[in-house]
């Protein structure tokens, strides 16, 4: 059933029998463990929770339907799989949860693909909180603790937690941690002061998810917008995004945009933030009014616990570390609102 909410990825062999050709056998021996090595490492950076995976066959069909995956079933997947998290809104940003496999389409680069992997189901997944303690924030930071603290209560028990703090410099408060309540004690103490070196934190934030253990990972990022501190620049995080399999979210607190006491850094806020997190297949959300960042906080955490799945082997098989480009359409099931999905805009193809 589609739902609306109301509110709101050589045998034993005998000796050989002179130098060369042991030579040869020791070498044999070697590439087979080099392969069983870089199998084993691209499955585990690629593979999809059980409830996500399937067997299909190599064909690709277009524009058909991929086979819906029961929870707890387990299968063997290849390393050439790509996976997108999708989000499907109605026109009251709301999310829509319910549709099957057929309701979407993939384009790479403007070619079909087939679905061949589909999941609905809440999995575990790996978060970063990235927050702001700038001067800036001085006014704000308790709400944005309350956002903080609400956005943990949505975490399942299989999910894991990093924090990472930033004012002049990012430093990490926390590493990963299954404990909610260690976090919260940690974010108490803080306040907001100095300079804000936001680049520096989410690269931070980057680096450290690549030690998590769940296949699925998000960035919650908390601040007021704007970079003034930072050794890292936009071009040079905008390329770590396209290459993380991380999605980005954020709650950008900005004063009214009339507001004439806004600096550069400040303004270019918003656009920075959705920038980054449309990269990514996440979402940005503006907040004028801090009594609302809780609840926006929650929204988030619902949001991720209400994604899509979807898993395609691309037709094109050239390892040529290029970008290509992802469009994800839907078919709208009959009776429903024109709605909206959000996904990564792309992904770079292994190298050679």
């Amino acid at each position: 059933m589609i739902h609306i909410p109301r509110h709101d990825d050589c045998g034993n062999g005998r000796h050989a029998e002179s130098n060369l050709a042991a030579t040869r056998l020791k070498f044999v021996s070697f590439v087979c463990l080099q392969l069983v090595i870089i199998v084993i490492f691209a499955i585990s950076n690629f593979s999809l929770p059980a409830a996500a995976q399937s067997v299909v066959a190599d064909e690709v069909k277009h524009d058909t339907a991929g086979k819906t995956i029961e929870q707890g079933q387990s299968v063997h997947i290849d390393v050439n799989l790509a996976l997108v998290n999708v989000t499907v809104t109605d026109p009251y940003d709301r999310v829509v949860t319910g549709l099957e496999p057929d309701n979407f389409r993939v384009f790479e680069n403007d070619v079909e693909q087939e679905i061949q992997y589909f999941s609905s189901e809440d999995v575990p997944v790996s978060i970063g909180v990235i927050f702001d303690l700038s001067g800036s924030m001085a006014n704000k930071v308790g709400k944005a603790k309350e956002a903080a603290l609400q956005f943990f209560r949505t975490a399942n028990p299989q999910d894991e937690f990093f924090l990472v703090s930033f004012n002049e410099r990012a430093q990490l408060i926390s590493a990963f941690t299954s404990s909610a309540d260690d976090l919260q004690s940690r974010l108490l103490s803080a306040s907001g002061k100095g300079r804000t070196a936001l680049l520096d934190a989410i690269y931070l934030g980057l680096s450290e998810m690549r030690t998590a253990r769940n296949g699925k990972r998000a960035l919650l990022i908390i601040s007021d917008g704007g970079d003034n501190n930072s050794r890292y620049n936009e071009k040079d995080i905008k390329r770590l995004v396209r290459e993380a399999n991380t999605q980005l979210y954020s709650i950008g607190i900005f004063e009214p945009f009339d507001n004439r006491n806004r600096t550069p850094e400040e303004l270019n806020g918003p656009s920075l933030l959705n920038e980054v997190t449309e990269l990514s297949g996440g979402r940005a959300f503006s907040v004028e009014n801090i009594n609302d960042l809780p609840d926006v906080a929650t929204k988030i955490g619902t949001e991720l616990r209400n994604q899509y799945i979807l898993g395609y082997r691309p037709s094109d098989k050239s390892h040529d570390a290029r970008w290509r480009k992802i469009k994800i359409k839907l078919r709208t099931p009959r009776g429903l609102p024109p709605l909206s999905v959000a996904a990564k805009t792309g992904y770079y193809s292994p190298g050679l």
